[in-house]
């Protein structure tokens, strides 16, 4: 198998298998057994599992072929099905895999089953199989399917058999050996796990963009859970919806029908919500689409109180529901303009709607999906996971947060149940045995909270009617007070104030640039500053400056250059400049120098940077081009490598000013692929990496300059 490559299993991913052995697989193994054909991972997962559940390379080999040979033998391509068909014919008997759904045929008395990708309908299916597979009626199931073919005089009679079928997913989980097995992992591991599990390398994305990742998971633990989620296109929103679970389905936001959802009142069939865990809704945005103002009315009722009406009757379900879309507007334009949910269609551009939305996931911080995105280390087979997350739904994790955090009193029911749902479902992914310690219990809930602030945010700039909330708990342990706002309204205060001059609340909520009600800013840096330098003497020492995960509009410039005024001498502290990338942002720093400083003057910059034992001779060329390429720029610059230099990065200058950085200059995430991506040539386009700055004034700096 040429394609096949033995990848060594160690560190977190030999914890993982030794661990977790039969349950897991190498994700790389999905897309090389999957071709062009169409089907769900959890399918061809459920396969590997089956032939490759194990980490020795030679089985995986042979498991690998045993499954392409199941799927380019048994899986239906449509544009093949009458080959498909004429062999089953030919053979008397042969095995498919096949999505298959059923109906009840009333004059008959009979239910009847249909192949999506065969084409074949009709086929009579035994009641004892709809009633232990009742998902058969509603969307339709993946099978492992023996047909048969048996041609009879009656013309009415369908000569196609069904001799055995068996639903493609796991048979039971062990949810006390699932929590009994995390604890062997500390969280950072856990997340990882969790990440590589549904397809993606843990190592492409910070903390925040992960746990955005895993709230797209919610709604397979958390019953009756309301999601949105509204971004650019090509970022994996519909993956999970329809790839990761066998408990969901996803439909087309505008085919959907009151019959289709809840219940047909004809049949009395009732709809999609009462047999799946999740109904998702793709491409759910956009102005131009039509829904029936009734069954959006249907909707809010049900996405309300977990109930639906049947004429004079009334039925509950369980499906929590996800709706994703496209924005064609950017971030800041919306801000400025109008409100995060203007891509909603007219019907449900609706103040009720919106409010019964527990989480908006902010689209825009996901980056677009690239090749180096995906795992190639082990991860849950996904039907396992989801089996879990099936399992866990009728619990509620979020009893530990209510006892210890006090919410604030403007904080509606809906506010507080759209926190405390969007933390149970997070705590029973990251925690599934309980005892999350307190610390990160904080965080979550902050984290959380904030889906629900920017669903507020927003629903009021669409009915003044709404009261404004404040949006902060208090710990009752610590007394620990923690106020809690989006990301976009941090970057963007300006853009902000702008939309709502006159509108002394929000006035307060967001202060001018500059301005601050405590000892740390969290930089807005969408908001740009005015082009005149600022007066050394004019900034303040001690100021902390904090940078969120995903924060756009940071650049060196803004950051450093008020600071750097004037001085003749400026040494960098960052035992972190070894490979590549990490010098060249010591390049871009400088150019930042070149293009602020005063035409004729000259800077000395030193580095002082840490060895790279693996690849030492490398490290000293690229520093040595370095140095070469400035000569003669106005960068006077020079470097020493220490063999044992700690971990702390600074910047000082000969003018007093220590900048302490926790990241040194390495604050971007990783560039795009595209090559004409403007983060490439702007600083301020690129997502930041988290980080704090902080700026002490520092009298008695000085250097020692050796005389020329």
């Amino acid at each position: 198998m040429e394609d096949f490559e033995a990848s060594p299993v160690t560190g977190l991913q030999r914890k993982i298998v030794d661990h977790f052995e039969g349950k897991v697989v190498r994700k790389d193994l999905t897309q090389l057994v999957k071709g062009n054909a169409v089907v769900p991972s959890y399918v061809l997962e459920y396969l590997l599992g089956q032939y490759c559940p194990t980490d020795d390379e030679d089985l995986i080999r042979r498991g690998v072929e045993k499954v392409r040979d199941i799927v380019n033998r048994h899986y239906v391509h449509r544009d093949e099905s009458e080959l498909v068909k004429s062999e089953i014919r030919q053979k008397g008997t042969h095995k498919i895999i096949d999505r298959v759904s059923v109906s009840l045929n009333e004059k008959r008395d009979v239910y009847l089953a249909s192949f999506s990708n065969l084409g074949v309908s009709g086929v009579e299916i035994a009641e004892d199989t709809v009633t232990q597979h009742p998902k058969l009626l509603t969307g339709g199931v993946w099978c492992i399917v023996n047909m048969e073919y048996l041609h009879a005089e009656d013309s009415a009679r369908s000569p196609w058999v069904i001799d055995t079928i068996k639903p493609i997913q796991l048979a039971g989980f062990d949810l006390e050996e699932y929590t009994s097995l995390r604890s062997n992992f500390d969280l950072e591991e856990w997340i990882d796990l969790v990440i590589q599990s549904i397809g993606l390398n843990p190592g492409s994305f910070g903390r925040r963009t992960k746990l955005l990742h895993l709230v797209r998971l919610i709604p397979f633990c958390e019953r009756n859970y309301n999601f949105i989620e509204l971004g650019p296109k090509g970022t994996g929103k519909s993956h999970i919806f329809s790839e990761f679970s066998p408990h969901g389905i996803l439909i087309s936001g505008g085919d959907v029908t009151k019959a289709k959802l809840f219940v047909n009142n004809n049949t009395g069939d009732i709809g999609l919500v009462g047999y799946w865990d999740v109904v998702g809704f793709d491409e759910f945005a956009g102005k131009g689409k039509r829904s029936q103002r009734d069954l959006v009315d249907i909707m809010k009722n049900y996405m309300a109180n977990r109930s639906f009406s049947r004429g004079r009757d009334t039925m509950t379900a369980e499906a929590s529901l996800a709706f994703i879309g496209n924005t064609d507007r950017s971030v800041p334009y919306m801000l400025k303009h109008s409100n995060l949910f203007e891509a909603l269609p007219d019907t449900y551009y609706d103040p009720a709607f919106i409010d019964r939305l527990h989480f908006y996931l902010p689209g825009w911080e996901i980056d677009k999906v690239r090749s180096e995105m995906f795992a190639d280390g082990y991860g849950f087979i996904v039907d396992y996971l989801a089996e879990g997350l099936h399992t866990l739904r009728q619990e509620d994790y979020s009893l530990p947060a209510q006892e210890r955090f006090d919410f604030d009193s403007s904080m509606t029911k809906r506010d507080q149940d759209g926190t405390l749902k969007t933390l149970s479902g997070l705590l029973k992914i990251l925690y599934p045995g309980g005892n999350c310690p307190p610390d990160v219990m904080r965080d979550l809930t902050e984290f959380a909270m904030e889906g629900r602030v920017r669903v507020k945010r927003h629903l009021r700039r669409i009915d003044e009617t709404f009261e404004p909330v404040d949006f902060r708990f208090t710990d009752q342990k610590t007394g620990e007070d923690i106020s809690v706002e989006t990301l976009e309204h941090d970057q963007h205060r300006m853009l902000v104030r702008a939309y709502h001059q006159g509108d002394e609340d929000e006035d307060e909520e967001a202060p001018r640039i500059g301005e601050t009600d405590s000892e740390t800013d969290v930089l807005a840096g969408g908001d740009r500053a005015p082009d005149e330098w600022t007066p050394v003497s004019g900034l303040e020492s001690g100021r902390h400056v904090v940078v969120k995960e995903n924060q756009t509009g940071i650049s060196y410039k803004e950051l450093f250059a008020d600071h750097l005024r004037g001085a003749n001498r400026i040494e960098i502290v960052d035992p972190y400049v070894r490979i590549y990338y990490q010098v060249q942002n010591v390049l871009k720093f400088c150019d930042m120098l070149l293009r602020e400083m005063l035409e004729g003057e000259e800077i000395e910059v030193s580095l002082l940077t840490g060895a790279d034992t693996d690849n030492p001779d490398e490290q000293e060329e690229y520093l040595e081009d370095l140095k070469d390429s400035l000569h003669g720029s106005g960068i006077r610059f020079d470097y020493e490598i220490a063999w044992d230099l700690g971990h702390a990065r600074s910047i000082k200058t000969d003018t007093g000013w220590k900048i302490s950085l926790d990241r040194g200059l390495d604050i971007f995430q990783p560039k795009s692929e595209n090559r004409f991506d403007l983060g490439r040539v702007n600083q301020e386009a690129r997502r930041c990496k988290e980080f704090e700055i902080t700026y002490l004034r520092e009298e008695d700096v000085s250097f020692e300059v050796e005389p020329e």
